[in-house]
Protein backbone atom coordinates (compact mmCIF):
# COMPACT_ATOMS: atom_id res chain seq x y z
CA UNK A 1 0.00 0.00 0.00
CA UNK A 2 1.50 3.42 -0.91
CA UNK A 3 2.48 5.73 1.88
CA UNK A 4 0.75 9.01 2.36
CA UNK A 5 3.56 11.56 1.99
CA UNK A 6 1.73 14.29 3.88
CA UNK A 7 1.88 12.32 7.14
CA UNK A 8 5.63 12.91 7.08
CA UNK A 9 5.45 16.56 6.07
CA UNK A 10 3.33 17.62 9.03
CA UNK A 11 6.31 18.14 11.32
CA UNK A 12 7.70 20.74 8.96
CA UNK A 13 4.60 22.89 9.08
CA UNK A 14 4.94 25.67 11.67
CA UNK A 15 2.06 25.74 14.12
CA UNK A 16 1.19 29.28 13.15
CA UNK A 17 0.15 27.85 9.78
CA UNK A 18 -1.56 24.80 11.26
CA UNK A 19 -4.86 25.37 9.51
CA UNK A 20 -3.14 25.47 6.13
CA UNK A 21 -2.08 21.86 6.69
CA UNK A 22 -5.63 20.91 5.84
CA UNK A 23 -5.33 22.21 2.28
CA UNK A 24 -3.36 19.24 0.99
CA UNK A 25 -5.54 17.34 -1.48
CA UNK A 26 -4.04 14.18 -2.93
CA UNK A 27 -5.85 12.85 -5.99
CA UNK A 28 -6.16 9.17 -5.15
CA UNK A 29 -5.14 7.28 -2.04
CA UNK A 30 -4.77 9.83 0.74
CA UNK A 31 -3.70 7.66 3.64
CA UNK A 32 -1.80 4.58 4.52
CA UNK A 33 -0.15 3.95 7.86
CA UNK A 34 3.52 4.78 7.85
CA UNK A 35 5.70 1.71 7.58
CA UNK A 36 8.19 3.15 10.06
CA UNK A 37 6.67 3.87 13.51
CA UNK A 38 9.72 5.87 14.57
CA UNK A 39 9.33 8.17 11.61
CA UNK A 40 5.63 8.51 12.30
CA UNK A 41 6.28 9.41 15.92
CA UNK A 42 8.88 11.97 14.85
CA UNK A 43 6.42 13.61 12.44
CA UNK A 44 3.53 13.75 14.93
CA UNK A 45 2.27 17.29 15.63
CA UNK A 46 2.72 18.27 19.27
CA UNK A 47 -1.02 18.85 19.63
CA UNK A 48 -1.71 15.17 19.08
CA UNK A 49 0.44 13.87 21.90
CA UNK A 50 -1.49 12.88 25.03
CA UNK A 51 0.58 15.38 27.02
CA UNK A 52 0.26 18.18 24.49
CA UNK A 53 0.81 21.67 25.80
CA UNK A 54 -2.40 23.61 26.42
CA UNK A 55 -1.57 26.05 23.62
CA UNK A 56 -1.69 23.29 20.99
CA UNK A 57 -3.00 24.15 17.53
CA UNK A 58 -6.71 24.85 17.28
CA UNK A 59 -9.05 22.59 15.41
CA UNK A 60 -11.23 25.28 13.89
CA UNK A 61 -11.85 29.03 14.02
CA UNK A 62 -14.85 30.67 15.61
CA UNK A 63 -18.04 29.70 13.73
CA UNK A 64 -20.19 32.30 12.04
CA UNK A 65 -23.50 33.19 13.63
CA UNK A 66 -26.75 33.48 11.67
CA UNK A 67 -26.63 36.67 9.67
CA UNK A 68 -22.91 37.11 10.11
CA UNK A 69 -20.98 37.24 6.81
CA UNK A 70 -17.78 35.70 8.17
CA UNK A 71 -16.26 34.06 11.20
CA UNK A 72 -12.92 34.60 12.92
CA UNK A 73 -9.96 34.04 10.65
CA UNK A 74 -7.27 31.52 11.41
CA UNK A 75 -3.95 32.71 12.73
CA UNK A 76 -1.61 31.75 15.56
CA UNK A 77 -1.61 28.82 17.96
CA UNK A 78 -5.24 29.45 18.86
CA UNK A 79 -6.25 29.04 15.22
CA UNK A 80 -8.68 31.96 15.30
CA UNK A 81 -9.88 34.89 17.36
CA UNK A 82 -10.42 33.98 20.99
CA UNK A 83 -9.69 30.26 20.55
CA UNK A 84 -6.36 30.13 22.29
CA UNK A 85 -6.31 28.13 25.52
CA UNK A 86 -7.74 29.76 28.64
CA UNK A 87 -7.01 29.11 32.28
CA UNK A 88 -8.65 25.84 33.38
CA UNK A 89 -12.31 26.44 34.18
CA UNK A 90 -12.27 23.77 36.86
CA UNK A 91 -11.06 20.25 37.49
CA UNK A 92 -11.44 17.57 34.82
CA UNK A 93 -14.56 15.45 34.87
CA UNK A 94 -15.12 11.90 33.67
CA UNK A 95 -11.45 10.96 33.48
CA UNK A 96 -12.03 8.05 35.83
CA UNK A 97 -14.11 6.47 33.05
CA UNK A 98 -12.18 7.97 30.14
CA UNK A 99 -8.54 8.56 31.15
CA UNK A 100 -5.82 9.96 28.95
CA UNK A 101 -4.97 7.40 26.24
CA UNK A 102 -1.72 5.52 26.64
CA UNK A 103 1.32 6.85 24.82
CA UNK A 104 1.46 5.70 21.21
CA UNK A 105 -2.27 5.37 20.71
CA UNK A 106 -2.04 7.65 17.66
CA UNK A 107 1.29 6.43 16.27
CA UNK A 108 1.35 4.23 13.17
CA UNK A 109 2.51 0.66 13.73
CA UNK A 110 4.18 -1.41 11.03
CA UNK A 111 3.27 -4.80 12.51
CA UNK A 112 -0.54 -4.52 12.24
CA UNK A 113 -3.04 -4.51 9.35
CA UNK A 114 -3.80 -1.08 7.94
CA UNK A 115 -6.96 0.42 6.53
CA UNK A 116 -6.95 3.03 3.81
CA UNK A 117 -8.58 6.32 2.95
CA UNK A 118 -9.63 7.12 -0.57
CA UNK A 119 -11.17 10.17 -2.19
CA UNK A 120 -14.47 9.64 -3.97
CA UNK A 121 -16.71 12.15 -5.71
CA UNK A 122 -20.47 12.38 -6.00
CA UNK A 123 -22.95 14.63 -7.75
CA UNK A 124 -25.14 16.49 -5.30
CA UNK A 125 -28.48 17.23 -6.92
CA UNK A 126 -29.48 19.05 -3.74
CA UNK A 127 -26.61 21.53 -4.05
CA UNK A 128 -26.08 21.36 -7.81
CA UNK A 129 -22.38 20.63 -7.31
CA UNK A 130 -19.81 17.93 -7.82
CA UNK A 131 -18.61 17.10 -4.32
CA UNK A 132 -16.04 14.88 -2.63
CA UNK A 133 -15.67 12.61 0.38
CA UNK A 134 -12.77 10.90 2.08
CA UNK A 135 -13.69 7.38 3.09
CA UNK A 136 -11.79 5.09 5.46
CA UNK A 137 -12.26 1.38 4.94
CA UNK A 138 -10.87 -0.91 7.65
CA UNK A 139 -8.19 -3.55 7.06
CA UNK A 140 -9.60 -6.49 5.12
CA UNK A 141 -12.62 -4.55 3.84
CA UNK A 142 -14.77 -6.96 1.81
CA UNK A 143 -18.07 -6.75 -0.02
CA UNK A 144 -18.84 -10.20 1.39
CA UNK A 145 -19.96 -8.54 4.63
CA UNK A 146 -21.64 -5.31 5.72
CA UNK A 147 -20.17 -2.62 7.94
CA UNK A 148 -21.50 0.13 10.21
CA UNK A 149 -20.72 3.73 9.19
CA UNK A 150 -19.49 6.76 11.11
CA UNK A 151 -19.96 10.18 9.45
CA UNK A 152 -17.18 12.29 10.98
CA UNK A 153 -17.20 16.09 10.54
CA UNK A 154 -14.40 18.65 10.57
CA UNK A 155 -14.28 22.14 12.06
CA UNK A 156 -14.94 25.52 10.50
CA UNK A 157 -12.40 26.73 7.95
CA UNK A 158 -10.83 23.29 7.65
CA UNK A 159 -11.27 20.24 5.43
CA UNK A 160 -11.66 16.56 6.23
CA UNK A 161 -7.86 16.28 6.36
CA UNK A 162 -8.25 17.77 9.83
CA UNK A 163 -9.34 14.28 10.88
CA UNK A 164 -7.43 12.10 8.43
CA UNK A 165 -4.06 13.83 8.81
CA UNK A 166 -3.87 16.15 11.81
CA UNK A 167 -5.96 14.16 14.27
CA UNK A 168 -4.79 10.84 12.77
CA UNK A 169 -8.18 9.18 12.90
CA UNK A 170 -7.22 6.30 10.55
CA UNK A 171 -4.17 5.46 12.65
CA UNK A 172 -6.17 5.56 15.89
CA UNK A 173 -8.83 3.23 14.49
CA UNK A 174 -6.25 0.85 12.98
CA UNK A 175 -4.60 0.56 16.38
CA UNK A 176 -7.90 0.02 18.18
CA UNK A 177 -8.83 -2.67 15.67
CA UNK A 178 -5.51 -4.41 16.19
CA UNK A 179 -6.12 -4.35 19.95
CA UNK A 180 -9.65 -5.71 19.39
CA UNK A 181 -11.14 -2.71 21.20
CA UNK A 182 -13.49 -1.92 18.31
CA UNK A 183 -15.19 -3.92 15.57
CA UNK A 184 -14.53 -2.91 11.94
CA UNK A 185 -16.50 0.05 10.63
CA UNK A 186 -16.27 2.54 7.79
CA UNK A 187 -15.66 6.25 8.37
CA UNK A 188 -16.94 8.85 5.94
CA UNK A 189 -15.27 12.26 6.19
CA UNK A 190 -17.57 14.72 4.37
CA UNK A 191 -16.91 18.31 3.44
CA UNK A 192 -19.10 20.16 5.92
CA UNK A 193 -19.10 23.31 3.79
CA UNK A 194 -21.94 23.11 1.28
CA UNK A 195 -20.05 25.32 -1.18
CA UNK A 196 -16.86 23.23 -1.24
CA UNK A 197 -15.93 21.33 -4.40
CA UNK A 198 -13.07 18.97 -5.32
CA UNK A 199 -11.32 21.90 -6.98
CA UNK A 200 -11.75 24.15 -3.95
CA UNK A 201 -12.21 22.15 -0.76
CA UNK A 202 -11.63 25.03 1.60
CA UNK A 203 -14.01 27.73 0.49
CA UNK A 204 -13.71 31.20 1.97
CA UNK A 205 -17.48 31.31 2.44
CA UNK A 206 -18.11 30.84 6.16
CA UNK A 207 -21.71 31.94 6.36
CA UNK A 208 -24.43 29.94 8.03
CA UNK A 209 -25.81 29.17 4.57
CA UNK A 210 -22.73 27.06 3.89
CA UNK A 211 -22.61 25.11 7.13
CA UNK A 212 -26.29 25.03 8.08
CA UNK A 213 -29.38 23.68 6.33
CA UNK A 214 -27.87 23.24 2.83
CA UNK A 215 -25.19 20.92 4.19
CA UNK A 216 -27.69 19.12 6.43
CA UNK A 217 -29.81 18.32 3.36
CA UNK A 218 -26.77 17.26 1.37
CA UNK A 219 -25.78 14.76 4.06
CA UNK A 220 -29.21 13.22 4.43
CA UNK A 221 -30.36 13.32 0.80
CA UNK A 222 -27.10 12.82 -1.09
CA UNK A 223 -24.13 11.61 0.96
CA UNK A 224 -25.79 8.82 2.93
CA UNK A 225 -27.55 7.29 -0.12
CA UNK A 226 -24.33 7.57 -2.15
CA UNK A 227 -22.29 5.79 0.52
CA UNK A 228 -24.89 3.07 0.92
CA UNK A 229 -24.90 2.45 -2.83
CA UNK A 230 -21.12 2.43 -3.24
CA UNK A 231 -19.96 0.60 -0.10
CA UNK A 232 -21.01 -2.59 1.60
CA UNK A 233 -22.68 -1.01 4.61
CA UNK A 234 -25.78 -1.45 6.72
CA UNK A 235 -28.56 1.03 5.93
CA UNK A 236 -30.32 1.38 9.27
CA UNK A 237 -30.00 3.75 12.23
CA UNK A 238 -28.54 1.09 14.51
CA UNK A 239 -25.47 0.92 12.28
CA UNK A 240 -25.14 4.63 11.53
CA UNK A 241 -23.28 7.22 13.66
CA UNK A 242 -22.61 10.93 13.31
CA UNK A 243 -19.83 12.85 15.05
CA UNK A 244 -17.65 15.92 14.69
CA UNK A 245 -15.36 18.51 16.20
CA UNK A 246 -16.09 22.20 16.81
CA UNK A 247 -18.33 23.34 13.93
CA UNK A 248 -18.63 19.66 13.03
CA UNK A 249 -19.68 18.88 16.59
CA UNK A 250 -22.47 21.42 16.30
CA UNK A 251 -23.48 20.01 12.93
CA UNK A 252 -23.54 16.49 14.38
CA UNK A 253 -25.83 17.54 17.22
CA UNK A 254 -28.04 19.68 14.99
CA UNK A 255 -28.45 16.93 12.41
CA UNK A 256 -28.30 13.87 14.63
CA UNK A 257 -30.79 15.01 17.25
CA UNK A 258 -33.31 16.05 14.60
CA UNK A 259 -32.89 12.82 12.62
CA UNK A 260 -33.16 10.19 15.33
CA UNK A 261 -34.69 7.83 12.78
CA UNK A 262 -31.37 7.88 10.93
CA UNK A 263 -28.73 7.92 13.69
CA UNK A 264 -28.51 5.82 16.85
CA UNK A 265 -25.04 7.07 17.81
CA UNK A 266 -24.06 10.75 18.21
CA UNK A 267 -20.74 12.16 19.41
CA UNK A 268 -19.87 15.85 19.68
CA UNK A 269 -16.37 17.09 20.51
CA UNK A 270 -15.79 20.70 21.61
CA UNK A 271 -18.96 21.85 19.87
CA UNK A 272 -18.99 25.43 18.61
CA UNK A 273 -21.59 28.25 18.79
CA UNK A 274 -23.40 26.91 15.72
CA UNK A 275 -24.87 24.31 18.09
CA UNK A 276 -28.57 24.95 18.60
CA UNK A 277 -29.73 25.80 22.15
CA UNK A 278 -30.32 22.73 24.34
CA UNK A 279 -34.08 23.19 24.59
CA UNK A 280 -34.28 23.39 20.80
CA UNK A 281 -32.06 20.35 20.32
CA UNK A 282 -33.97 18.28 22.86
CA UNK A 283 -37.52 19.64 23.18
CA UNK A 284 -38.74 16.17 24.16
CA UNK A 285 -36.30 13.95 26.08
CA UNK A 286 -38.19 10.72 25.38
CA UNK A 287 -36.97 10.09 21.79
CA UNK A 288 -33.40 11.05 22.70
CA UNK A 289 -33.36 8.42 25.43
CA UNK A 290 -33.56 5.81 22.65
CA UNK A 291 -30.07 6.73 21.43
CA UNK A 292 -27.44 4.06 21.91
CA UNK A 293 -24.79 6.74 22.50
CA UNK A 294 -24.83 10.47 23.10
CA UNK A 295 -21.25 11.58 23.73
CA UNK A 296 -20.09 15.07 24.75
CA UNK A 297 -16.46 16.02 25.36
CA UNK A 298 -14.47 19.23 25.63
CA UNK A 299 -11.35 20.56 27.33
CA UNK A 300 -11.38 22.72 30.45
CA UNK A 301 -9.04 25.15 28.63
CA UNK A 302 -11.40 25.54 25.67
CA UNK A 303 -13.01 29.00 25.45
CA UNK A 304 -16.04 27.39 23.74
CA UNK A 305 -16.68 24.86 26.47
CA UNK A 306 -19.87 26.50 27.76
CA UNK A 307 -21.83 25.35 24.69
CA UNK A 308 -20.93 21.81 25.63
CA UNK A 309 -21.51 22.18 29.36
CA UNK A 310 -24.88 23.88 28.82
CA UNK A 311 -26.08 20.84 26.89
CA UNK A 312 -24.56 18.46 29.44
CA UNK A 313 -26.37 20.26 32.28
CA UNK A 314 -29.66 20.34 30.37
CA UNK A 315 -29.47 16.62 29.62
CA UNK A 316 -28.78 15.91 33.29
CA UNK A 317 -31.84 17.93 34.28
CA UNK A 318 -33.99 16.05 31.78
CA UNK A 319 -32.70 12.65 32.84
CA UNK A 320 -31.13 11.86 29.47
CA UNK A 321 -28.25 9.41 29.81
CA UNK A 322 -25.08 10.53 28.03
CA UNK A 323 -21.30 10.29 28.24
CA UNK A 324 -19.47 13.40 29.46
CA UNK A 325 -15.70 13.97 29.40
CA UNK A 326 -14.06 17.23 30.45
CA UNK A 327 -10.31 16.88 30.04
CA UNK A 328 -7.40 19.32 30.21
CA UNK A 329 -7.14 20.21 26.51
CA UNK A 330 -7.90 23.43 24.70
CA UNK A 331 -9.69 23.78 21.37
CA UNK A 332 -7.13 21.61 19.61
CA UNK A 333 -6.28 18.38 17.85
CA UNK A 334 -5.35 16.72 21.14
CA UNK A 335 -9.03 17.00 22.05
CA UNK A 336 -10.08 15.50 18.72
CA UNK A 337 -7.74 12.53 18.93
CA UNK A 338 -8.29 11.59 22.56
CA UNK A 339 -12.06 11.94 22.23
CA UNK A 340 -12.15 9.76 19.12
CA UNK A 341 -10.06 7.14 20.92
CA UNK A 342 -12.72 6.87 23.62
CA UNK A 343 -16.02 7.30 21.80
CA UNK A 344 -14.97 4.97 18.97
CA UNK A 345 -14.82 2.17 21.53
CA UNK A 346 -18.47 2.76 22.40
CA UNK A 347 -19.78 2.82 18.83
CA UNK A 348 -21.80 -0.05 17.40
CA UNK A 349 -21.69 -2.03 20.64
CA UNK A 350 -24.72 -4.12 21.47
Amino acid sequence: MPRHPDMHRLAAIPQIFAVSACLVTPTALVYAQAANPAAAAKSAPAAIAPTAAPNAQAASPTPAQPGSPTAGRAGGPGGGRGLGPIEPSGPPEGLDLYPEPAAGYNVAREDIPHGQVEIVEYDSKTLGLRRMLRVYTPPGYSTARKYPVLYLHHGLGNTSTEWTQRARAPIIIDNLLAEKKVAPFIIVFPSGNATATPADEKQGDRTQASYGTPYHEDLVKEIIPFVEAKYSVFADREHRAIAGMSMGGGQSLNIGLTNLDKFAWIAAVASAPNTRPPAELVPDPAPVKKLKLLWLSVGNRDPLQRYNRDLHTYLQEKGVAHSWRLDTNGHDTAEMSSSLYHFAQKLFQE
